[in-house]
């Protein structure tokens, strides 16, 4: 693997393209042209124009897809038929379950979810379902957050809008009681406190990827939720559903993008806990970490960012590393963490 193809040079895209700079011969595509210090060339173009993906995807030897849930299919599937590496950052549903279809019959690498929920999460989580000889609950937290909240939502739109309306509305996946069910989004709430902070925490769709046909009839409980300030739950379900704005997702998306702008003073927390029987002992194993903003290359990026592409960055590297499967579906409970943290990318989170 030498020529990567970075879709969408935004928040995160570009700091994808930057990391993996340092290593592949990285090319960028975005429908702004006024991009002029990322660093490596960026291809102009319409992300809708089949024709103009078609003409450039199979000259790259993988494609790293940084847009938004709904424009992922078409590059995946553009890259499936020309046999080309295939990774992106969703958490809908859907469109992985198509891209797992395709990979079928896959020829190079399908490998979606990559960001923090799917992907980093899911990794966590599985490591620690290693130190058990049977488990009982897995439990998976994740929340990017503005560190200073204020208003009632306590929010802050540090990643796309339309992808967090899409975890909010969907319904979710969850094993309980031993069943895998569908559950509502924005339901389960829960209130923790870590480190003397008291946040909620909710169902919210797609953040364990394929984890619970994985982990079907071993589990009694295995459930994702999104972390932030209390009330913001209860807010979103009055927004999307007392109000119906849920059938006008680009104006609730155009509202809160217009209230709740995004802040470079931001945190993510990553929380798992399982708890299952080492021998004939019943134990909990729990692993914490929160992540503040850093300079990359001279420049400042946001808690969300970083830690989103440094995930992504670090799945394309074990990859070309040859220490993952070299076509087919990737899942992220597949990847064993210890490999991850070694990578250049996945030391950032040590």
């Amino acid at each position: 693997m030498k020529n990567i193809l970075v879709f969408g040079m935004g928040k995160v895209g570009l700091l994808v393209g930057t990391l993996l700079n340092n290593r592949f011969n990285v090319t960028g595509f975005d429908k702004n042209n006024a991009i002029t210090d990322a660093g490596f060339p960026i291809i102009t173009g319409d992300i809708k124009d089949i024709n103009l993906l078609s003409e450039h995807i199979p000259q790259y030897d993988a494609v790293v897809s940084c847009m938004p849930y709904n424009l992922n299919l078409p590059i995946a599937q553009i890259a499936h038929q020309h046999g080309v590496h295939y990774f992106d950052l969703t958490e809908d549903v859907p469109t992985t379950k198509a891209i797992l279809e395709m990979s079928k019959t896959a020829k190079a690498v399908m490998a979606p979810q990559c960001g923090l929920a799917p992907g980093l999460i899911g990794i966590i989580g599985s490591d620690l379902i290693k130190h058990f000889t049977k488990v009982r609950d897995i439990e998976l937290r994740v929340g990017a957050l503005p560190r200073y909240p204020n208003g009632l939502l306590g929010y802050s739109f540090t990643w796309s809008p339309a992808g967090v309306i899409n975890e909010y509305i969907n319904d979710a996946e969850v094993i309980h009681n031993g069943v895998r069910k569908i559950v509502p989004s924005l339901e389960g709430i829960e209130y923790i406190n870590i480190e003397g902070r008291d946040y909620e925490a909710f169902i919210t769709s797609g953040g364990l990827g394929t984890m619970c046909e994985t982990y079907e009839g071993k589990v009694d409980t295995l459930n994702y939720k999104t972390i932030r300030y209390p009330g913001h739950a209860k807010l979103m379900n009055f927004l999307l559903y007392e109000l119906i704005l849920k059938e006008k997702r680009e104006l609730i998306e155009e509202i809160l993008t217009e209230a709740k702008p995004p802040t470079e003073e931001d945190v993510v927390l990553v929380y798992a806990v399982v708890e299952g029987w080492k021998n004939d002992a019943l134990n909990r194993e729990e692993y914490y970490k929160s992540f503040n903003p850093i300079e990359i290359q001279g420049k400042n990026w946001r808690a969300i960012s970083w830690t989103t592409a440094a995930s992504i960055a670090a799945v394309v590297e074990m990859v070309a590393d040859k220490s993952l499967p070299q076509k087919g579906f990737i899942k992220q409970e597949d990847i064993h963490f210890e490999s991850f943290l070694k990578t250049e990318n996945g030391k950032r989170f040590l």
